[in-house]
């Protein structure tokens, strides 16, 4: 009897241990460039998720070019697809983000302080004609789950010693995220009637499109969607066990944001911004205290991160070699 009760406690503890963890997304406020690289005028990049995948393309481009593929989550580097039906050229040119800054006396987040008051802007051009659409931000590449932190120094980009993947942490990647209970999205609408989803990731590739609202208000406002199948009664919940090393930490990220254009919609432009995404969770695994360092004797998921890294940065880098390329071969303005 005293077994089955301590059994009872401990199960109950890790469930209720367990419920509604509240971690941040992505904060497009934190994704402002901050250091310039190329022959920017301006800042252009966002430091702490530069990304190098010089290595990706091969020898046969010159020391330039090389120093050329690097890019990052700053919000000028996120881009609009229109839906093939509406990818016209134009369309398409006229759908694009922008860095914005709030005024200096905007306090639109119930006294939340900013350092840097900026927000990701998007535009997107629907055609006019009477059909249904949608358009996707997405960030320039797919957010590793895996990379480990860098610095920049000197145009060279450093992994940071003693790291464990954690360079996108909170920059559109959450890790240990069991059942998801609700998504939390700060947007400032203008009274458009297009609705507005979010596009999410598991670590078994699972994607996941979550509809949150329509954007037919004035000002700022928190989206929420609350997930209809999250049980709450302890009681009620499937209970087990799993194995625990060496399983990897599940995780979730962002893979992008959609807004639609139902057909009875008026088409044109539409112009939206968001501040950041939240997610509200249960932990997928308690930390527990063990009296012996698997990593260390075994090293299975230090080898199954680096594998991870390796492909997730051969996926990205082959995309943005071919846009550097084409970068090059523009046309460019002589100065008089």
């Amino acid at each position: 009897m005293k077994k089955l009760c301590i059994l009872m406690a401990i199960v109950l503890l890790a469930a209720g241990g367990a419920f509604a963890d509240k971690s941040v997304l992505i904060d497009f406020s934190r994704l402002g460039a901050d250091v310039k690289l190329g022959d920017s005028e301006a800042n252009n990049e966002h430091a702490a998720t530069i990304v190098d995948f010089a290595d990706v393309a091969g020898s046969s481009y010159d020391e330039e070019v090389r120093k050329a593929m690097k890019t990052s989550l700053a919000i000028e580097n996120w881009y609009v697809q229109l839906a093939s039906s509406s990818r016209t050229v134009g369309n398409q040119a006229m759908s694009y983000t922008k860095e914005s800054k709030l005024k200096a006396n905007a306090k639109p987040f119930d006294g939340e302080e900013m350092s840097n008051k900026t927000v990701l802007g998007v535009r997107v051009h629907f055609p006019l004609a009477m059909y249904n659409s949608y358009a996707i931000v997405s960030p320039p590449f797919e957010i590793p789950a895996y990379s480990n932190k860098t610095e920049l120094r000197q145009d060279q980009i450093v992994e940071v010693e003693g790291d464990n993947g954690s360079k996108f942490d909170n920059f559109g990647v959450v890790k240990n995220v069991g059942v998801l209970k609700s998504i939390e999205v700060t947007a400032y609408g203008s009274n458009f009637p297009n609705g507005f989803g979010v596009l999410v990731k598991d670590q078994m590739g699972n994607e996941q499109s979550i509809f949150m609202d329509y954007l037919e208000f004035d000002g700022w406002r928190k989206l929420v969607w609350n997930n209809p199948n999250y049980i709450t009664e302890v009681r009620n919940r499937e209970v087990r066990k799993y194995p625990l090393y060496p399983n990897s930490e599940p995780f979730l990220k962002l893979v992008g944001l959609i807004f639609y254009r139902d057909s009875m919609q008026q088409g044109g432009d539409i112009v939206t911004y968001i501040k950041d995404v939240k997610i509200t969770y249960d932990k997928a695994l308690l930390e527990t205290q063990r009296d012996i360092n698997d990593e260390a004797i075994w090293g299975i998921l230090t080898a199954r991160q680096e594998a991870r890294k390796a492909a997730e940065l051969k996926r990205l880098g082959n995309l943005q070699v071919l846009r550097t390329l084409e970068k090059q071969k523009m046309h460019k303005e002589q100065a008089d």
